[in-house]
């Protein structure tokens, strides 16, 4: 006979599989991302924690604001030991985000300090807004 503990509601077990590896793999990866909207500009806050100023990079093209980071710490090369449990990341990871084509690089100000990336963009002018065009359904 096997004995297996018993939980504490049939739930349990459906929550355990979702906190497997496969399920949460990657999600240390994306740069989580506060966007508040003040009277005359956006303010981005990117949280960036362990990387350093220098491997970070902003782009923006074709109106797209895109943000990489890659982190390039040395791995641990001792022959005696292994890691049991890996956490902390190393790779590169990026997110863009559409601003407009109208934005430049000289209008966008940037800050970096105790791993949270600030952006601050200007609001656009509110042009000719494209009324939508919906298609019927036969």
């Amino acid at each position: 006979m096997m004995m297996i503990p018993r939980r504490k509601n049939e739930f349990d077990l459906f929550d355990e599989m979702f906190n497997d590896p496969f399920f949460t793999r990657g999600e240390n990866k994306l740069m989580r991302t506060d966007i508040k909207e003040k009277k005359d500009h956006y303010e981005l806050e990117v949280d960036l924690p362990g990387y350093d100023k220098e491997d970070i990079k902003i782009e923006l093209t074709d109106g797209y604001l895109t943000i990489h980071a890659s982190m390039n710490k040395a791995v641990d090369d001792e022959k005696d030991s292994k890691y049991v449990h890996k956490e902390r990341y190393v790779g590169e990871c990026s997110r863009s985000f559409y601003v407009g084509d109208d934005i430049k690089e000289e209008d966008i100000k940037a800050s970096f300090k105790n791993g949270t990336l600030k952006l601050s963009l200007p609001k656009q002018e509110e042009g000719h807004k494209e009324e939508k065009k919906y298609i019927d359904i036969e």
